[in-house]
């Protein structure tokens, strides 16, 4: 028995599963999950001294690799301070201040500790700032756990084969609708349904829980014209995308502007944060300016403001990494496509900049319903293969692949080797 088997069972003696996030888990590959002991670069090392290249980048925030120097340098210092006040710091005054003057689209901002908070608290602000109770989202996009967005949500839910969550009063959806993502005609229909009470619209703007699904020309900009059209707010939850496909996140990479827009764990360089911001009019509608309630005892942890302040620092200085992170996504996906088509399978392998998805499937994967024509045990036989050749994936058909400034072109090639070697 390998050490991860020895804890995976201790594990599940007393914690759910196993694992304290499903997407962790490996149910679906039919394995015990590996218990990661180390990680440096865009390598990651488990219990049993394994190494391999990782392609979860801690689902997406190590976007300079694992323990960066400078961050884990700014980390240090940090702590010799103390870890935590529950008291304003000047660090949460400069985090704020760094990204409303580099975000044009965002004038205030509020941190949280997770995504989960950040998507719950946006849309309450959407709907303390409008009026209004509908709230529209797509089916097969993720927007954390809170009751209102477990319906047709993706990732690990779309895994586990749980269509919604058990625990979710009806009363507590009832004001969520869904539409078809990258299909305008959908989202159009609900806000004549909604008869004018539709509060927000929230997308995310790269779908990255249902595996990539890049947004179909057009599509962002008519989701803006039909929200100024009906008098509602748009939110993008740039939870993967933020500070990813570009400095300004999907909002500056498809020139499209949301009124309000969610971040997670990148803009704590992968420790536990979040955020939410936007148009100020807006923003000043939460406590304690405005009367919508939102609280976080530990919100702006210095120690996860040290370290995400570094990290944005960083981007906004060498946007270098951006230009580096799409040549490293062409290599990768389109060396994976290449094989693909020299073997003379039609597996579809969707890919914008760093982020990527191999589908199982023939049919070409533009939202939910296609994405769930995946065969996902032929992922899973993939998945088991790749692990023993030392690549790190998510277990899942339904996450993405994530690339890091840290991934070289020799890391790369011998990734293409061993699909290569797989197929």
């Amino acid at each position: 028995m390998t050490k991860s088997e020895a804890l995976f069972e201790r594990a599940v003696k007393r914690i759910p599963g196993g694992v304290n996030s499903p997407v962790r888990a490996y149910g679906a590959i039919g394995e015990a999950p590996r218990f990661i002991d180390r990680a440096d670069g865009c390598h990651i090392y488990d219990v049993d001294g394994n190494c391999y290249i990782d392609y979860i980048d801690s689902w997406g925030p190590m976007i300079l690799g694992h323990n960066f120097p400078e961050i884990r340098e700014s980390v240090v210092k940090a702590c010799e301070k103390g870890l935590s006040f529950g008291c304003a710091t000047e660090i949460e005054v400069e985090m704020a201040e760094f990204i409303c003057e580099n975000i044009p689209h965002i004038h205030m901002i509020r941190m949280v500790n997770s995504g989960t908070e950040a998507v719950m608290s946006a849309v309450r602000a959407a709907r303390g700032f409008t009026g209004k109770n509908k709230i529209i989202k797509f089916a097969g996009c993720y927007h954390g756990h809170s009751d209102a967005m477990l319906v047709s949500a993706g990732s690990g839910v779309m895994t586990s084969g749980v269509p919604d969550s058990a625990g979710v009063p009806k009363g507590c959806t009832e004001d969520t609708m869904t539409a078809v993502y990258n299909d305008l005609q959908s989202v159009r229909l609900l806000m004549e349904q909604a008869q004018g009470q539709v509060a927000a619209v929230i997308v995310e703007p790269v779908g990255a829980n249902m595996g990539v699904v890049a947004p179909k020309e057009g599509f962002l900009e008519g989701l803006r014209h039909l929200c100024d059209e009906y008098q509602a707010l748009l939110i993008f939850d740039e939870v993967i995308t933020g500070f990813r496909l570009a400095f300004g996140g999907a909002a500056e990479y498809f020139k499209v502007k949301p009124d309000l827009v969610t971040y997670g764990k990148i803009i704590g360089a992968g420790m536990p944060v979040g955020a939410y911001g936007g148009k100020k009019e807006i923003m000043e509608m939460v406590s304690p300016v405005g009367k919508v309630y939102q609280a976080g005892t530990l919100s702006g942890n210095p120690i996860a403001m040290a370290a995400g302040l570094t990290q944005l620092k960083y981007l906004r200085s060498h946007p270098e990494v951006y230009v580096r992170l799409e040549e490293k996504g062409d290599t990768l996906y389109t060396g994976m496509k290449d094989i693909l088509k020299e073997k003379g399978l039609r597996y579809q392998l969707n890919h914008i900049a760093s982020l990527g998805s191999l589908f199982f499937t023939e049919q070409e994967v533009t939202d939910y319903t296609s994405a769930k024509t995946s065969d996902t045990e032929a992922f899973a036989a993939y998945f088991k293969a790749m692990l023993k050749m030392g690549i790190h994936l998510a277990p899942s058909q339904f996450e993405a692949m994530f690339l890091s400034n840290a991934h070289t072109d020799d890391v790369i090639e011998e990734t293409l080797e061993a699909v290569k070697k797989y197929f």
